[in-house]
């Protein structure tokens, strides 16, 4: 069930983006020529060798059957092919990916489960402070305040680069502050919520140490609504990596969407957009089931 789902998904975004694509004003032949030297004549000609001149569906089906074969076109601009171009971008912006979130989990599960035993106490006050200052600031305007700081002024990191985890700390950073600050906020608000249960209560009056009681009981119910954001964060992260990868220079799949955006180079952004929705669709699969493996409940009641 989970796997049909899965599949209906990314079929979905796959006839959604082609639909949007097609409807986008302007004509991508323009952007290959220049119009002031190309006749009419070529023009159309270009235009019918291309196939843009058919329907939408007749397009959407000669593109659908192509990429069942593993074709998924010729760029527009530069007329490489777009499968490989897109697997050697993606690898970077899959570890730009990994250790956002990684961040994001660590500080937001540190400072909400901090947060949430000193509650209504300075330390929560200023954790919140900070969770309310990562979910507002824009990633282009974090990653060019880290630069300033950390590359500029202290000359500690690269500036930009895709070469070597140094290049990853400063962009890592500023694409995980965002989910940093709402995790935070959910394992607070959760871990609140679990530490005023009855069961609580009664793990206490049992003799348990606070330590048991925090992170092995209050914790581990209070995950299942973090989790949840966190799955959901994944697509917020790949589309940062668009806005990331400009600030920072990184050759990305980030990069290459934007380039192929403004060429609208349209089976650049199908194919990256068809990557990005399977490993959207994968990620929210994977947390589906790790709700199963924290809460033995859902597994019995499953």
């Amino acid at each position: 069930m989970r796997f049909s789902s899965a599949l209906i998904s990314i079929l979905g975004s796959l006839v959604l983006v082609f639909f949007i694509i097609y409807m986008m004003p302007g004509d991508p032949v323009l952007s290959m020529v220049d119009p002031s030297t190309t006749s009419p004549e070529a023009i159309d000609n270009l235009r019918k060798e291309l196939g843009l001149d058919r329907p939408f569906y007749v397009q959407f089906f000669e593109y659908f059957t192509s990429m069942l074969q593993g074709d998924f076109g010729q760029s527009l601009v530069t007329s490489e092919p777009v499968l490989p171009k897109i697997l050697m971008h993606l690898p970077a912006t899959l570890m730009l990916t990994l250790t956002s979130i990684i961040f994001a989990i660590v500080i937001g599960v540190t400072l909400g489960v901090l947060s949430a035993i000193y509650r209504n106490r300075w330390i929560d006050v200023l954790v919140r402070m900070i969770g309310l200052f990562g979910i507002s600031m824009p990633t282009f305007w974090s990653g060019i305040l880290l630069i300033l700081i950390f590359s500029v002024h202290l000359n500690w990191l690269p500036i930009m680069g895709s070469d070597g985890w140094a290049t990853l700390v400063l962009p890592s950073i500023a694409l995980g502050f965002v989910g940093a600050g709402l995790i935070l906020r959910m394992v607070r608000t959760s871990m609140v919520e679990v530490m005023d249960e009855q069961f609580i209560l009664t793990l206490r009056a049992k003799g348990l140490s606070e330590r048991i009681v925090m992170f092995r009981h209050a914790l581990r119910n209070a995950l299942i609504p973090a989790i949840t954001i966190i799955g959901m964060y994944i697509g917020d992260l790949l589309a940062g990596t668009v806005v990331i990868e400009t600030v920072f220079s990184r050759q990305g799949i980030g990069r290459v969407i934007a380039d192929a955006i403004l060429t609208k180079d349209m089976p650049v952004i199908q194919g990256v957009i068809f990557f990005i929705a399977i490993v959207y669709v994968t990620v929210n699969l994977l947390v589906d089931i790790s709700y199963s493996l924290i809460d033995p409940r859902i597994r019995r009641a499953r």
